[in-house]
């Protein structure tokens, strides 16, 4: 130790002489240092898990609304002062600022269900968030989450599979206008042009059918 100039003893590292006579240094116990920012909570076992379900319910909530017959627009207003009318999952969630990781990895599953189907950005947000809180109970009855994930994935087996069965199948006759409008008309029902469900289903349908029929008449004209 040495005496520093306050009066008080500070412990200096030892050194020890190795057979070639060199110096060597004794180093302590290597230390893990984190970094962290300030105000931030670490949280470990049960209660960091029960936080991530309430974290992914709380964003799925933000968009429950927007689902259904009877979805509603959110009205998101912009840094710069702007102000937009959505009821898409994916634009309100990408405006949404949060700090948890559970509520970040939500937004992201949003975030690709969209780049990879382009559609049910809002289901898949609402869905994820209901299998999480149906968990809730067995993660308080200490049930290990490999338990869980195992039958959530054995679910979406039985799930597919039914699905996949040809008796639920519907037949439709892409000639019959009365029946093609009925399928548009299911997609769009919750959309904001809803309100004008006829004129756009009909807009729709002939868009379709011209295009259809412009490239079945240039497959003929190409056809030996």
């Amino acid at each position: 130790a040495r005496v520093t100039p306050n009066g008080r003893a500070r412990s200096c590292p030892r050194t020890r002489v190795s057979a070639a006579g060199t110096m060597q240094q004794q180093q302590g116990p290597a230390t893990n240092v984190y970094v962290l920012k300030k105000n931030t909570k670490r949280e470990r076992g049960r209660q960091a898990q029960l936080s991530n379900l309430a974290a992914a319910k709380a964003v799925a909530d933000v968009v429950r609304s927007c689902l259904g017959p009877r979805a509603m627009l959110k009205m998101m207003l912009s840094p710069v002062g702007g102000i937009a009318l959505t009821n898409d999952g994916n634009a309100i969630l990408r405006e949404v600022d949060v700090a948890h990781p559970a509520a970040k990895a939500m937004i992201e599953l949003s975030r690709a269900q969209d780049d990879m189907v382009g559609d049910g950005t809002t289901s898949v947000v609402i869905l994820a968030g209901e299998l999480l809180t149906v968990t809730a109970p067995y993660i308080e009855r200490q049930f290990h989450p490999t338990v869980l994930i195992r039958g959530i994935a054995r679910a979406a087996t039985d799930a597919v599979e039914y699905l996949s069965n040809p008796a639920l199948a519907v037949d439709v006759d892409i000639g019959d206008r009365a029946q093609m409008l009925g399928v548009i008309s299911a997609c769009i029902g919750t959309k904001f042009v809803a309100r004008w469900n006829d004129l756009m289903c009909g807009l729709a349908l002939d868009a379709v059918t011209t295009i259809c029929s412009a490239e079945l008449a240039a497959l003929n004209a190409r056809a030996p």
